[in-house]
This record gives C-alpha cells, structure tokens and sequence, in this order.
C-alpha cells in the first residue's frame, strides 16, 4: 500500500501588464475586404439573383410571352385590314394577355412565397434584417422585370398587326391607341404587385394563387348576380364597369356598347392603384411585425 502521492506546486507566471497594469488586451480585428454599409442596391441585386435563377421565372414569364405574342398574331393572321377600321392595332394582343395575367399575378405571388415554402426567408431576414428594404427590393425588381415582359410582348404584336394590317384599308391610327396599350401593361403590371403585397400578408403560395383568381374572375359573375334584383342593381352595375377583364378591353380600346356608362381610364387604373397601395402598405406592416 503506497503513501499519498506528493504533488508539486506549479509556478503560474505573472501575466503582462501594460504601463497601466492592466492585461494587454487582443488588438481588433480589421478585416482586409471592404465592408460597405448594406444599402438599398444590396437588396435589389439579391432579388435580381433569385429571380433570375429560379425556374418558376422562366415558366411563368415563358407562359406568357407565349400567350400574347402566339395568341395574338395566331388573331392577326385571322384578320384582315378592314378589320381595324374602329379597333387600335394593338387589340390582338389583348386576347392573349387576358389570360397571361394570371402568370403575371402568379410570379408575383411566387417571388416571396416561395422562400417561406423553403425557409429561405430566415435566411434572408437573417442577412438583412431591414425587411421593409427587403420587401422594397422585391417589388421593385419584380414590377420592372413584369412590366417589361408585357410590355414587350404586346409591342411584338403591335408591331406586327401594324406592319401586316395598316394599310389604307385599316383606316387612320395614331400614337393615342399605344399610350392606352402601355396603360394596359400597366394595369396588368399592378395586378401581380398586389398578388405579391397578398402572398407577403398570406405566406402561402396556394392560398394567395386563390385570393388573386377570385378577384380577377368573380366580380363579372357577382355583378351578374347582383343586377338582377332592383335593390342591389346600382352595386352590380358598378361591380360590372371595375374589374379586371373589363378594364383591360377598356384600356386596350375595344369597342363597347355601353361607352357612355363606362368609366374612364384613369379611374380604372386609379381605383387598382389605390387597391394596390392598401395592399402594399399592409403588406409592410404585416412583414415587418411578425417573427417570420
């Protein structure tokens, strides 16, 4: 049986001290890379980055370019000159878009649901935890991005209807029916930055799919509904003047039997703006509130 293990003090040399006394303390770090404060143009070539690399742009935005420029020349191919004696040049075009605003409106949707489907969105807030500059980013570079593709493919059309249709038989057509054109592409425009303010509010790509679908398509068939008992007419009439499919043939200058009790452009464009703003101030709120 062994004795008691003897143990050693240990020397602890004194820590340096400074003409102070005090430790020396680490120096800072400075690292070598430029470190520029995050502004705005951070955010918005981030948005362009996912928009660009995603495959629900290529999609959405194919499926319309394919529904305006197809559909539309497919209509100028059908038509003659003396067609466009009372209809704007630009008209074919709007067959197609009618229905390609629904790709409009899902891409906008899809440009930030999609990332609180993945997770994505944590994070994005993670690394820029200005989220109303998050959020500013996003419409900008998605209302460019949606402008220009519609714009673009209903100039295509135009351009075509007026190179094979504007003889003399088509009668005179100036620059106002253009300016109404890029109305319509504006109005189309609007359409997907409120179903992009929706999909912020909602977090769910389905559920604001759905809200948008139901605003575009349902008035015509509520103001239906409406007209038919006398009380409710007044309401029904005006649910049937603003909505979207009605709007966009305004805007586009299709002929209308009922001109004189249709409003006119800019109150079609100011009442989606003014629903859009509500949207799109919510939509801040909202975002900038909760955890996620």
């Amino acid at each position: 049986m062994t004795g008691p293990t003897s143990i050693e003090p240990t020397s602890i040399e004194p820590t340096s001290t400074g003409p102070t006394g005090t430790a020396d303390r680490p120096k800072s770090y400075t690292s070598p890379l430029p470190t520029p404060r995050p502004h705005l143009g951070h955010a918005v070539a981030s948005e362009w980055t996912k928009m660009v690399s995603v495959r629900s742009t290529v999609w959405t935005l194919g499926s319309l370019v394919l529904l305006v420029v197809g559909v539309g020349l497919l209509a100028v191919s059908e038509t003659r000159s003396a067609d466009y004696q009372d209809v704007p040049l630009t008209a074919p075009a709007l067959f197609g878009l009618l229905v390609g605003q629904v790709s409009v409106m899902v891409l906008g949707i899809l440009t930030i649901t999609s990332e609180y489907g993945t997770g994505l969105i944590r994070t994005t807030f993670t690394a820029a935890p200005d989220r109303a500059r998050v959020l500013t980013a996003k419409y900008l570079v998605f209302s460019t991005v949606a402008f220009l593709a519609v714009t673009g493919s209903v100039a295509v059309v135009g351009l075509a209807s007026a190179i094979l249709r504007g003889g003399t038989a088509a009668g005179p057509h100036g620059g106002r029916e253009w300016v109404d054109a890029l109305s319509g592409c504006l109005y189309v425009t609007l359409l997907g930055v409120l179903g992009l303010a929706i999909g912020a509010m909602l977090r769910h790509s389905a559920g604001a799919i759905a809200v948008m679908l139901g605003l575009v398509t349902l008035p015509p068939v509520i103001g239906g509904m409406l007209s038919m008992w006398e009380t409710l007419a007044p309401i029904g009439r005006a649910v049937l003047q603003y909505n979207a499919p009605v709007a966009l043939m305004q805007l586009f200058g299709l002929p209308n039997n009922d001109t004189a009790n249709l409003p006119g452009n800019a109150a079609q464009l100011l009442l989606l703006l003014l629903v859009t703003g509500a949207a799109v101030a919510g939509s801040y709120v909202v975002v900038g509130r909760r955890d996620v």
